[in-house]
Order: structure tokens, then C-alpha cells, then sequence
């Protein structure tokens, strides 16, 4: 898992590109408020929207989410630890005040990047 990519992966880039085409200007790898060991991928502090890209295996896709099958049980408590830490963190930020978009690396960046917009500046 140590060569697993933890940022910058080809829909993190895919989006951010889509995102600085429309001109909006952003943060990456903001911690997050209240837990320093975890990060929001893309961050708008100003309007206190927070992005995440969260992969189809990692984060247990309904959509694309195939259970493993080699060391089956292993795997399936740590993407629960996933999902689980994800909902944590969700629910931290909201307690907080922010927006959290979550995104699933298949998602179209040009329609997700256009909604983003439409919370970061509302017309």
C-alpha cells in the first residue's frame, strides 16, 4: 500500500484542471480543522467548501466496489475503517461549517467541477 498514491492521482488532477479553468482559485492538501492527520484534497477556506476525491475501491464505490478476494477479511474491515473515517471527517467539517463535496474518481470533472462553482460562487 506504500506505493499507493495518497494525493495528486489522475482524477484529483482531472478535477483541479477543470476547476482553474473556470477560474476558481483553491487550496490543496488543507488539513482539516480539528484532526491535522487528515486532509481535504481541495479546499475553498474562504467559502469553507471542502473536496474530496475519494477512489471507487478505496472508499467502497456502490457503483464499482468489488470485494477482494485474496485476504478477503483483511480488506474488508480496512475499507470499513475508510468509509468510517470518511463519514468522521464529514461530520467534523460540517460541525463546522463547511460544504463537503464528496466525488467518486469515475465522476465526469466537468460536471462535478461546474456544481463545485455554483457553491463557491453562487450567482
Amino acid at each position: 500500500m506504500r506505493t499507493q498514491r495518497r494525493g495528486d492521482t489522475a482524477p484529483e488532477l482531472a478535477l483541479r484542471s477543470e476547476l482553474h479553468g473556470l477560474g476558481l482559485r483553491f487550496r490543496v492538501g488543507v488539513k482539516v480543522p480539528g484532526n491535522a492527520r487528515r486532509t481535504i484534497d481541495i479546499a475553498f477556506p474562504k467559502q469553507r467548501v471542502a473536496v474530496f476525491v475519494d477512489g471507487c475501491f478505496w472508499h467502497r464505490c456502490p457503483d464499482h466496489s468489488i470485494p477482494a478476494k485474496n485476504n478477503s477479511d483483511w480488506w474488508a474491515t480496512k475499507l470499513e475503517a475508510n468509509v468510517a473515517r470518511d463519514v468522521e471527517t464529514t461530520a467534523l467539517l460540517v460541525d463546522q461549517g463547511w460544504q463537503v463535496v464528496r466525488v467518486w474518481e469515475h465522476e465526469d470533472p466537468t460536471e462535478v467541477a461546474a456544481s463545485i462553482k455554483k457553491l463557491v460562487r453562487p450567482s
